[in-house]
């Protein structure tokens, strides 16, 4: 009888292993402040002074490493400056806090519309490509995935001139 707390306490660490993470538990303070600077280092990219939004937006991504449109500003701040592997960085650290955050929520796809995207900045729009054909298989009647997918925005991003101004 004793030992029905112990084993009731195992089983529930037993069913948790392999759970979905959660997404990181930063304070709102935090994110409100990361939040402040990023608008703050978006006036300056407006203004053109990328040597200016460079520092904020690091702040910002140090303080909220989940939010991927940090890491794309960060990274096309970064293009803009000249700094090619610092912008590649960036745009992988974006990548990577997309497919957490679609990982933690598949029933939204906007994430993973984001990724790729940033997948496409750094050059991989064939691999972007065959990911958008696997979650459109995985997710068949997601109506705005295969909107995205049917109207080629991937193809439309890539012949933006824009586009290519940000992309590596």
């Amino acid at each position: 009888m004793k030992r029905l707390p112990l084993f009731l306490l195992a089983l529930a660490l037993l069913a948790t292993v392999g759970c979905k993470p959660k997404a990181k538990d930063i304070p709102p303070l935090q994110r409100k402040e990361a939040a402040s600077l990023a608008s703050e280092a978006q006036f300056a990219a407006m203004m053109r002074d990328h040597a200016r939004a460079e520092p904020l937006l690091v702040k910002a991504t140090k303080l909220c490493p989940d939010n991927g449109e940090y890491w794309v500003n960060l990274g096309i701040s970064r293009k803009h400056l000249g700094n090619t592997s610092g912008a590649k960085s960036a745009y992988e650290s974006a990548r990577k806090a997309y497919g957490d955050a679609y990982e933690i929520d598949p029933t939204r796809p906007e994430p993973l519309l984001q990724e790729f995207y940033v997948m496409a900045l750094l050059g991989k729009a064939d691999e972007a490509s065959k990911l958008q054909e696997k979650a459109l298989k995985r997710n068949p009647t997601d109506a705005r995935l295969r909107a995205f997918v049917e109207s080629k925005q991937l193809d439309r991003m890539l012949a933006d001139p824009n586009f290519k101004e940000m992309a590596l």
